[in-house]
């Protein structure tokens, strides 16, 4: 009998925004305690992950936008090329891997972009090479890639704690309309968690009140707490962010913030019509022709549990 191996096989990296961010502590070891909301959107890289004859991990680009090239490592230190070889320190495999990344999501911008690249990765190569290893064995070796890697790896909605590694897997919110909007902006992670002084702080976002929303899919419950606190940091060194938030919100976003440590904003709106009409009216503003904003993208809420499979070779 004759048994045919798959080839090569595609996955889509879905993006992430924080509908809720909060910053507890700052730990002796340096790393901050959180307590966030993550939430999926539709929107994707695409990473395909072929067998190589060769042994080794090799990597390249494949994008339109050659901008976006010079932000991404190309080398070993892209962190799909630094997840496979966490993956296969621990699980050998006789064969090289070569992947091709298709960037679509918006890099440097508070989406994970680098990290469900990284999470792709350990999927796609666990299909592939029918490694057959568990959902929480993944995670294991992604919370060694980066905080966000765990979550992307199963994605959806979550509740995520201590630096990104404890996660409860929360009731996707009701169906709506999403605009993310990049800034032309560069922000740095590292500064704005140094910058944040924690301690000070007197008001938090109230991320278990949005946790009981989620679960009996108040909208405008969720909406209503919809909070960053790493924006007290960025805003105040990019007015940009702020400016951006107010359009949309004037565009008739029901609560617009920015994701993660930003740049990257997203406004909520009713339904998807509503959003591709206010990012139609985003691309004519004076913000996109005087280059302040980058991206213009209108989407929704992605649920994994929902999709179909991915393509196999």
């Amino acid at each position: 009998m004759v048994v045919h191996m798959i080839q090569q096989i595609q996955k889509k990296a879905y993006a992430k925004i924080n509908l809720g961010l909060d910053v507890l502590r700052r730990r002796p070891d340096g790393y901050h305690e959180v307590k966030m909301i993550m939430q999926t959107v539709n929107l994707s890289d695409r990473l395909t992950i072929c067998r190589s004859p060769q042994p080794g991990i090799t990597f390249e680009m494949e994008t339109e936008g050659q901008a976006v090239t010079s932000l991404v490592p190309v080398d070993d230190t892209n962190l799909v090329c630094k997840a496979a070889r966490k993956l296969i320190e621990k699980h050998p495999i006789q064969e090289g891997v070569h992947f091709i990344l298709q960037k679509n999501i918006p890099v440097a911008a508070g989406m994970a972009g680098g990290s469900t690249d990284a999470a792709a990765a350990l999927t796609g190569m666990n299909e592939l090479f029918e490694m057959h290893l568990p959902v929480e064995e993944l995670q294991k070796i992604a919370v060694t890639i980066g905080a966000d890697v765990p979550y992307c790896v199963v994605g959806g909605t979550a509740l995520s704690e201590g630096i990104g590694e404890k996660l409860t897997r929360l009731a996707t919110p009701p169906q709506c309309g999403l605009v993310i909007v990049k800034p032309a902006v560069s922000v740095s992670t590292k500064y704005v968690y140094e910058n944040l002084h924690v301690e000070t702080l007197k008001h938090h976002p109230d991320i278990d009140g949005m946790v009981e929303a989620l679960q009996t899919g108040n909208m405008e419950g969720i909406t209503e707490r919809m909070e960053n606190v790493l924006e007290r940091v960025t805003v105040r060194e990019y007015p940009l962010i702020a400016q951006v938030k107010e359009k949309l919100e004037e565009l008739g976003a029901k609560k617009a913030l920015m994701s993660g440590s930003g740049p990257t904003v997203f406004g909520v709106f009713a339904d998807e019509a509503q959003a591709k009409a206010a990012a139609k009216t985003m691309e004519q503003s004076t913000l996109k022709a005087t280059g302040q904003i980058t991206q213009i993208i209108a989407t929704n809420f992605y649920d994994p549990d929902h999709s179909g499979k991915e393509q196999q070779k």
